[in-house]
């Protein structure tokens, strides 16, 4: 069996879904606030909670792993310029996605409040998402950046 080529795989393959889902995710939290409509925002941004730790906490972990494991398979050098800016960039990501996770999940309780007390969505809700979609830019950028990294895999210096 070619370890490396079980390896690329699960690497794209995991890729492909933490960068998809988090696409898709956004998309649909976005358009939920849009509509400014509790019962709305409570169940989508359950939805999106779900699948944070259904696809996206296991995508991201298995990526480092089949990462790194394909950098030795691979005869590449820890320190190569372009795995340098490549873990800095996936650690950017990191760091803009652990406080969304936090801040999608207070949405989601404030909508429930709102939503058993007949109430509409409460300020702090939208001042939370607005904090959520600055962070997620930022994210989006760093993983693009990744993958332009993983397929060009250029000399930086």
């Amino acid at each position: 069996m070619d370890w490396y080529l079980v390896l690329k795989w699960l690497h794209i393959l995991s890729s492909t879904v933490l960068f998809g889902t988090g696409i898709g995710t956004a998309f649909q939290m976005v358009w939920a606030m849009r509509t400014g409509r509790v019962e709305t925002v409570h169940s989508v941004a359950s939805g999106v909670v779900v699948a944070d730790w259904v696809f996206t906490t296991p995508a991201g972990i298995v990526q480092p792993g089949t990462g790194l494991a394909l950098v030795f398979l691979g005869g590449w050098g820890w320190d190569a310029s372009w795995l340098i800016v490549t873990y800095a960039a996936y650690g950017l990501a990191f760091v803009c996605w652990a406080p969304v996770v936090r801040l999608q999940i207070r949405i989601r309780d404030l909508a429930r409040e709102a939503m058993d007390n007949g109430d509409p969505l409460p300020d702090e809700a939208r001042r939370l998402y607005r904090l959520w979609f600055a962070l997620g830019w930022p994210a989006f950028g760093a993983l693009v950046g990744v993958f332009w990294l993983m397929v060009a895999k250029p000399t930086l210096w």
